[in-house]
């Protein structure tokens, strides 16, 4: 079964600790460290987008970079699924018109008059 970013302490006993806008914290994962290292520093610098340059981060900062960061992902998510469509889409008429073009070729050996000697 393939790792989670989040599981319960039943399912790992490996703890993380992770450090974002300067604040630690400890996780258990059965993901690779170095992904919730990754992870952690994209919360970070979205934190730090949503914070005013020189201020202190405040608390409604994690919320506002979690909104971001899943608007993001939801905005993602809808320009992949358009992606797929149009992909699907033009496979599916690309597909016809071969078969539209292959079409005379299966029926011509069938109304070929057959030679029999």
């Amino acid at each position: 079964m393939p790792s989670t970013i989040c599981d319960t302490v039943a399912d790992v006993g490996r703890t993380v600790e992770l450090r974002i806008a300067g604040n630690s914290y400890r996780v258990v994962s059965s993901a690779a460290e170095a992904d919730l290292q990754r992870l952690a520093q994209m919360v970070g610098a979205k934190i730090a987008e949503v914070t005013p340059r020189g201020r202190p981060v405040q608390p409604q900062a994690m919320l506002l970079a979690a909104i971001a960061l899943a608007h993001e992902l939801e905005s993602e998510r809808a320009d992949r699924e358009s992606l797929e469509k149009r992909t699907r889409d033009f496979l599916q008429r690309a597909l016809a018109r071969i078969d539209d073009a292959l079409e005379p070729m299966a029926e011509a050996p069938e109304n070929a008059p057959s030679s029999v000697e």
